[in-house]
């Protein structure tokens, strides 16, 4: 069992292993800290290229080692320079040749630092990947404190179902709390202007009041679905995605676990408009799973 956290020859930053260490304190796997360097051309085709390549798998080697040898040395961690012709591909040929269960990555750069962003690289591999990935917030800091609690963000539709039990399984092999989450982002304003203020706020008040009934009737389904003991259920309501999330309480060893959308290919994560709207605003490393 292994979990292998991603970089690119370039950037090194901590994020995906210091996630990467916290899941592994969890379920006791190994960690592969891993860089993929991109090449156009086979290797002995140029060797201008090859000379190049060799010094960004060296400075990228060394970097990791730094990182590593920082970290406690409690966990079993290796480091590995991959060469690929993209770091997508790079780390799903990585996830094939060490059976490797899971990828840990970070945030892009130009992200709001504490929460997820997704970069071209990011975006790409969550439309693609067949194994689960789990993304770190920007700046996301060395932890001593495994996961303690699973958030699994509820749809109500059919794939939601077994998003739950992958939810309820994982809590359950990693002894951790389960909590599944709704999110709902209310009307503003509905009519422009079109009605009296307190008349529109009192039909604000009635949609969010059917919409929060119906996602306590789904989430108390779920809560019946999961199998598990003690489940908390709760809902995040806002005018904006961002203020939805950020209206439920988050701790530290919390992550959020999202499911594929419907449209994804079996057994391969792809990232649904809901789901990527709540991923965008995560302010705690998030895990999104194929639909198997």
């Amino acid at each position: 069992m292994t979990i292998i956290a991603g970089f690119s020859s370039s950037r090194q930053g901590s994020a995906p292993l210091n996630l990467a260490t916290q899941l592994a304190r969890t379920t006791g796997e190994r960690v592969i800290a891993a860089a993929v360097v991109e090449r156009t051309l086979p290797a002995g085709v140029d060797p201008i290229e090859d000379e190049y390549r060799g010094y960004l798998a060296s400075r990228a080697s060394e970097s990791l080692r730094r990182l590593v040898d920082r970290l406690p040395g409690d966990l079993d961690i290796s480091v590995a320079v991959h060469h690929s012709t993209s770091i997508p591909n790079g780390l799903m040929e990585l996830v094939n040749q060490h059976s490797a269960d899971l990828v840990a990555v970070g945030s892009s750069s130009s992200g709001l630092l504490g929460r997820v962003a997704l970069g071209s690289v990011t975006e790409r591999l969550v439309h693609t990947s067949k194994v689960p990935v789990a993304i770190a917030p920007r700046g996301y800091p060395s932890s001593p404190v495994p996961v303690q609690r699973l958030t699994a963000a509820y749809r109500g539709d059919a794939d939601a179902a077994v998003l739950i039990s992958t939810s309820a399984d994982l809590a359950k092999q990693w002894k951790v709390r389960l909590r599944i989450a709704s999110f709902t982002v209310r009307p503003f304003t509905m009519f422009g202007g079109s009605i009296e203020p307190s008349a529109e706020e009192l039909v604000v008040q009635q949609w969010t009041h059917r919409t929060t009934a119906a996602a306590v009737e789904h989430l108390e389904e779920a809560r019946a679905q999961s199998g598990h003991a003690d489940v908390e259920v709760v809902i995040g309501c806002g005018t904006e995605w961002r203020e939805a999330v950020d209206d439920i309480a988050w701790e530290p060893g919390d992550v959020l676990l999202l499911g594929s959308a419907a449209a994804g290919p079996l057994a391969q994560v792809f990232l649904g408009t809901a789901a990527s709207k709540i991923l965008r605003h995560a302010p705690v490393p998030a895990m999104i799973v194929p639909r198997r």
